[in-house]
C-alpha cells in the first residue's frame, strides 16, 4: 500500500509541468472536471466575435488561446454569424445583440462596462465599446478558469473608478526605486524600434483585470522623458497599449522649463513658463493623441515645486491642468509632502492641502497615500479623506513592498487595502467610508481613481516573489469593484495562478489572508511604525537616530523612554487627531478605549498599561512579536504540505523565500524586544523563545546593497 501511495505521489509531482510564473493569472490550463469541461465546450460551441478593429483582433486571439488551453481543443474564432454560432461577442450596435440586450442595461454600463448573458448552449457578451467588450471577454474567461458555472449568467458590470492606474517608479537608466523584481521592463535604449513581447503581455495582464492607465516614470522625475527622442519612445508604448484600453501617463518634473527649456524660472504664474508648458504639452499630444496627462510630486523630499516661488500646490497643479485641458488631459497631484518644521509629520499633508480645497481645476485629482505617514504595515486612514469635499481625491496604495519585507516576504495586501477603504471618515455622518470618498459618490465627482505603486520588474515572474502577483491582481479587481472581499480576490487569483484543487487552494488562501497581520505582528505591533532600517527600509532599526531630519529617524516615531512608548497625537500632544471628525477622534483619543492595533499611533502609553487582551503593554509586545514569528512557522508547515499540488520550481521558490521570511521575523522580534527592553526594564516572559544574540549584535548588522534603493539619476 505504501509503495502504491508513493508511486501516486511521484506521478502527481511529475505530472505538474514546471512553471516560471511568467503567465501570471492567464495560464489557461485544461479543465480536468469532466462535467464542467463538457458544459464549457457546449457554451463555446462555434465562437464568433463581431467587428473589425485592433481590439477585436486581440479579443479573437485571446479567445483562441484561452479556449484551446482550457478545453484541450483548438478553436477558430469566426467573424460572422452562422446557424451554429453559440458564443457571440460584439458591441451593442450589432442587430443580433440589440435584439437580446435591453437598451436600459446598455445605458447603465457606460463606455467600459459589459454584459454577459448565458443559458445552456448560448452565450452573449456585449458592451458599448470594443474596450468594454475586451473586459467582458476577460471576465468570462475568469469564470472558466475559476471553474464557475457558465450556462446561466446575467452579468451586468461596469468599473467603479474611472482611473485604474499603475504608477511605475522606474528611472530612465532602468533602475526601479523601491523595486524588488529586477530592472525596469521599459528598455528605453531599444525603444521605439524594438518592441519586446513582454510589453504585449503586460498590456494583456492589465486589461484582464481592468487596469486602464500606466504612469511610466518615477515620481522623482527626470525632465529628459519630455524631450523629443523620449517622446518617440513613449509613443511606441502608447500605440501598443491603446487597443488594450490603457492610456499612458508621465511624471512631470516641475523644473523642466529650466532643465530642458532653458528658462530662468519655473514659476507657475510666469507667462513665459505657462507658454512653455502649453507648447511642450501640444508637442506631447502630437505624438500621443490620447495621452492621459501628468502625475506630479512637488516640494517633497527635495523635488522642485511651486513653493520654490512662494506659490501654492493649487497654483502649480492648475498651471499644468490648464495646459492639458484642451486635449482632455488630467493632472494627478500627489499630496505626499512633509516639512521639517512641522511638529508632526502625520499632520503635514492635511495642513498643506486642506486650505486649498475647492481651489484646484476640475481636471485635477489630488492623489493621497492611504495613510498619513508612508505605506506602513498598518496606518490609520489619511485625514485628508473626507476633509476635502470640493476636491476629487484618488487613492494611492503601494504594491511594491517597501516596508512590508520587500521582495522576500509573502504579504497579501488586499486585507490592508480593505481595512483602509472600509474605514469610516464620518465626514457626512456614519457610513462615510474612504471608499465613498474615492468613488465620488459622497461628493458627486465624475472623475475618480486608484493608483498602485508598481511591483513589476524584468524578473521572469514579473514581481520577484510569486505572491507579489496577487497584489497587482488585487489593484485591478478592487479598482473595478471596491466592495470585492479580500477572500474572493484571493480565491480567484489562487485558482488561476496555482491550483483549483479545493484542499490546496484552501491552504494557500489561509496563508494569504493571515500574512499581512503576521507581518504587522513581527514588525510593528500595537501601533508601532516606521522603525525600519534607514534608507532601504529592510530590517529593524528602532534605535536609528543619526539622520539630519528628526522624522527620518525611527526614534522619532516610537519615542520610547523609561515611562513608556508611543507618539502622543491627542490634545496633550501634537493634536493630530483634531484633523479627523469628532467621531473618529472619539475612537482614538481615550487611551483606555483606543483599539489596541492603533494604540501607539496616538498615545504614549506606559509599559504597564493594561491592554484589551488583559496583558500589560510590554507583555502584549512580547506576545505579538512571538505570534508573528509563530505565524511564519505555520505558513512554512502549510506550504510544505502542498508539495504534490504545486510545480516544483514555484514550490521550491516560495519555500526558500518563506525560510528567509522566518529568519527576518526572528531578527525583527529579537532586535526590537531587546532594544525596547532597555527602556521597559522588564523581562521577556519565560514561556517565549529568548533572543540568542545580544542587542549589539543586531545593531551591527549592515545591509549595504539592498535592492530598490538606487540613486535617482
Amino acid at each position: 500500500m505504501k509503495i502504491v501511495l508513493l508511486a501516486l505521489a511521484l506521478f502527481m509531482v511529475s505530472s505538474l509541468k514546471a512553471e516560471d510564473g511568467y503567465d501570471l493569472w492567464l495560464r489557461y490550463h485544461k479543465i480536468t472536471n469532466p462535467t464542467l469541461l463538457a458544459q464549457y465546450k457546449k457554451q463555446i460551441g462555434t465562437p464568433v466575435v463581431l467587428g473589425n478593429s485592433q481590439t477585436i483582433s486581440i479579443i479573437k486571439a485571446e479567445l483562441s488561446r484561452a479556449f484551446a488551453g482550457l478545453t484541450g481543443t483548438s478553436y477558430r474564432v469566426l467573424s460572422s454569424l452562422n446557424t451554429a454560432s453559440s458564443f457571440i461577442a460584439g458591441i451593442s450596435t450589432s442587430p443580433v445583440i440589440s435584439s437580446i440586450v435591453k437598451k436600459e442595461e446598455l445605458d447603465s454600463i457606460g463606455p467600459e462596462g459589459f454584459i454577459i448573458k448565458a443559458k445552456p448552449g448560448k452565450t452573449i457578451i456585449t458592451s458599448n465599446t470594443d474596450i468594454g467588450l475586451l473586459y467582458g471577454v476577460f471576465h468570462f474567461l475568469r469564470l472558466l478558469q475559476t471553474q464557475q458555472p457558465a450556462s446561466n449568467l446575467n452579468v451586468i458590470s461596469s468599473p467603479e473608478l474611472t482611473l485604474r492606474l499603475l504608477n511605475h517608479w522606474d528611472n530612465l537608466n532602468r533602475t526601479v526605486e523601491r523595486g524588488y523584481a529586477g530592472f525596469s521592463i521599459w528598455n528605453w535604449h531599444t525603444l521605439p524600434d524594438y518592441i519586446d513581447n513582454r510589453y504585449i503581455d503586460y498590456a494583456r495582464a492589465n486589461a484582464s483585470i481592468g487596469i486602464n492607465g500606466t504612469v511610466l516614470t518615477n515620481v522623482n522625475a527626470n525632465a529628459t522623458i519630455l524631450t523629443r527622442p523620449y517622446l518617440e519612445k513613449v509613443k511606441a508604448l502608447a500605440d501598443l497599449f491603446r487597443p488594450y484600453g490603457i492610456k499612458v501617463f508621465l511624471t512631470a518634473r516641475f523644473s523642466a522649463p529650466i532643465e530642458i527649456g532653458r528658462l530662468k524660472t519655473a514659476d507657475p504664474l510666469n507667462d513665459t513658463v505657462q507658454r512653455w508648458w502649453k507648447e511642450k504639452i501640444k508637442e506631447i499630444y502630437s505624438y500621443i493623441p490620447d495621452f492621459g496627462g501628468f502625475l506630479v510630486k512637488a516640494n517633497s523630499e527635495g523635488q522642485p515645486g511651486p513653493q520654490d516661488y512662494k506659490r501654492t500646490h493649487a497654483d502649480g497643479a492648475n498651471m499644468l491642468a490648464d495646459a492639458v485641458a484642451p486635449h482632455n488631459g488630467i493632472v494627478m497631484w500627489r499630496a505626499f509632502v512633509y516639512d521639517p518644521g512641522s511638529n508632526d509629520r502625520f499632520k503635514q499633508a492635511y495642513e498643506e492641502f486642506k486650505p486649498l480645497d475647492g481651489k484646484f481645476r476640475k481636471n485635477v485629482l489630488v492623489q493621497v497615500k492611504n495613510g498619513p505617514i508612508d505605506f506602513q504595515p498598518r496606518e490609520p486612514f489619511s485625514p485628508l479623506f473626507g476633509a476635502m469635499p470640493q476636491t476629487p481625491l484618488m487613492m494611492e496604495f503601494q504594491l511594491t513592498q517597501e516596508y512590508l519585507g520587500q521582495g522576500t516576504h509573502l504579504v497579501y495586501e488586499a486585507p490592508l487595502f480593505k481595512e483602509v477603504l472600509n474605514a469610516d471618515t464620518y465626514a457626512k455622518g456614519k457610513g462615510s467610508t474612504v471608499a465613498k470618498v474615492i468613488n465620488g459618490s459622497m461628493d458627486n465627482f465624475p472623475m475618480t481613481g486608484m493608483a498602485g505603486v508598481s511591483n513589476i520588474g524584468n524578473d521572469i515572474n514579473w514581481c520577484g516573489h510569486p505572491f507579489g502577483q496577487a497584489n497587482w491582481y488585487t489593484l485591478g479587481r478592487l479598482s473595478w469593484d471596491l466592495d470585492l472581499p479580500a477572500g474572493q480576490i484571493a480565491d480567484e487569483w489562487i485558482k488561476q495562478t496555482f491550483t483549483s484543487d479545493r484542499k490546496a487552494a484552501g491552504v494557500i488562501k489561509n496563508i494569504m489572508i493571515n500574512s499581512r497581520e503576521a507581518l504587522v505582528n513581527y514588525m510593528t505591533p500595537v501601533g508601532l511604525t516606521h522603525i525600519m532600517y534607514n534608507g532601504h527600509h529592510y530590517g529593524p532599526m528602532p534605535w536609528g537616530n543619526t539622520l539630519n531630519r528628526p522624522d527620518w529617524n525611527p526614534v522619532y516615531y516610537h519615542r520610547a523612554d523609561s515611562f513608556g512608548i508611543g507618539f502622543d497625537r491627542t490634545s496633550t500632544g501634537t493634536n493630530a487627531l483634531a484633523q479627523y471628525s469628532k467621531e473618529v477622534q472619539e475612537q482614538f483619543s481615550d487611551i483606555n478605549k483606543c483599539p489596541d492595533e492603533f494604540l501607539l499611533w496616538f498615545h504614549h502609553a506606559a509599559w504597564d498599561h493594561k491592554m484589551h487582551s488583559g496583558r500589560t503593554l510590554w507583555n502584549e509586545l512580547c506576545y505579538k512579536y512571538n505570534t508573528g514569528v509563530d505565524s511564519v512557522r505555520s505558513f512554512i508547515r502549510q506550504w510544505n504540505s502542498l508539495e504534490n499540488y504545486i510545480d516544483e520550481d514555484r514550490f521550491t521558490q516560495v519555500q526558500q523565500l518563506l525560510n528567509i521570511q522566518l529568519k527576518d521575523a526572528i531578527w525583527w522580534r529579537n532586535a526590537c524586544l531587546l532594544y525596547f527592553q532597555t527602556f521597559s526594564r522588564m523581562p521577556i516572559p519565560a514561556n517565549y523563545e529568548q533572543p540568542d544574540k545580544s542587542l549589539e549584535y543586531y545593531k551591527n548588522i549592515r545591509i549595504l546593497f539592498a535592492p530598490g534603493n538606487a540613486p535617482v539619476p
